[in-house]
This record gives structure tokens, C-alpha cells and sequence, in this order.
């Protein structure tokens, strides 16, 4: 598995954030069941820049803690099955899944974590399995999506032992 993490932080993490966010991304593509190995590539940023892109690629005109550029269009969720006939999907030279990129507010994550009365590990830990499963074709546009994207979240944390506190 290729995970990049690019961090154009002003300040950076005050913890092992690449460890973090390779755990994390590994263990919500193993709960997936993906079957193949994977590119996932992360940035990591301020608001500013995060509002920058909000703006230019879903012309809302504020910063979010976190964006996901998946490659993919699933008919199900999760399903990983259509892939068997495609080939423009893998990189050509590693032969891995190309699922997408993660860009996250490390600035609006730390924001998060205090105002829900956690740790940056937790919150950015969280934003990762979030964005990875939008990767993996989840949304939570409705409500029935929200409850099943919000169960697996907590299942995946849950297994990493990545709580609240």
C-alpha cells in the first residue's frame, strides 16, 4: 500500500501523524474488505487553504476540516467487485488501486478537538476513516447514509482503540 502524506502546515502535528494516518487508512480499508492493495495520498493544511480549495472545487466559500477527491464511482458502497473488468483504475506502474486524496485542516481539526473535548490524534484519526470511506463510495447526504457511515466510523475507531478521551 502507497499512503503520501504531504504536510504544508504552518505547525505541525505535535505527535506521529504519519504513523497515525497510516494506521488508520490501513485499518478502514481492511474493515472495507478491500481486496486490492491501495494508493491513498493526504494533505495536510491550514484553513485558509483548505477554504481555498472548498471554494474552487465545490464553490462553497468556507473552510471544512476535511475534503475527499475519490477516483472512484461505486453502484454500492463498499463494493469493490466492478473492478475485476477495469483496468484504469491501478497505476500502471505499481498496479494499486487508485482510490484518491484526502486533504485535511490540521488548523480546523485542532479547532474540533477542543471544542468536542478530545485530542488532534483522535479528531484527525477520525477525519481520516471519514474521508477514506467517502474513497470507498460512502455519503452521508441521507440520513440512512449518515447512520451507516457514522456506525462504521465508530467501529473502525473502536477497533483502533482511538476513543474520546
Amino acid at each position: 500500500m502507497t499512503i503520501q502524506i504531504e504536510c504544508e502546515c504552518k505547525e505541525t502535528p505535535e505527535f506521529d501523524y504519519e504513523e497515525l494516518l497510516c494506521r488508520v487508512i490501513e485499518a478502514s480499508l481492511d474493515e472495507e474488505g478491500c481486496p486490492y492493495e491501495a494508493e491513498v495520498n493526504v494533505v495536510l493544511t491550514d484553513n485558509e487553504e483548505i477554504h481555498r480549495v472548498n471554494k474552487e472545487f465545490r464553490n462553497i466559500d468556507q473552510p471544512t476540516d476535511v475534503l475527499s477527491f475519490p477516483m472512484l464511482e461505486y453502484e454500492v458502497p463498499g463494493n469493490f467487485d466492478f473492478l475485476e473488468e477495469r483496468d484504469d483504475c491501478f497505476h500502471p506502474e505499481s498496479g494499486e488501486l487508485l482510490l484518491g486524496d484526502i486533504i485535511i485542516s490540521v488548523e480546523r481539526a485542532l479547532e474540533q478537538a477542543v471544542e468536542y473535548g478530545h485530542s488532534l490524534e483522535r479528531e484527525m484519526a477520525f477525519l481520516t476513516v471519514h474521508s477514506v470511506l467517502h474513497l470507498c463510495g460512502y455519503d452521508h447526504m441521507e440520513e440512512e447514509e449518515r447512520l451507516i457511515m457514522e456506525e462504521k466510523q465508530r467501529l473502525i475507531l473502536d477497533k483502533l482503540r482511538i476513543t474520546r478521551d
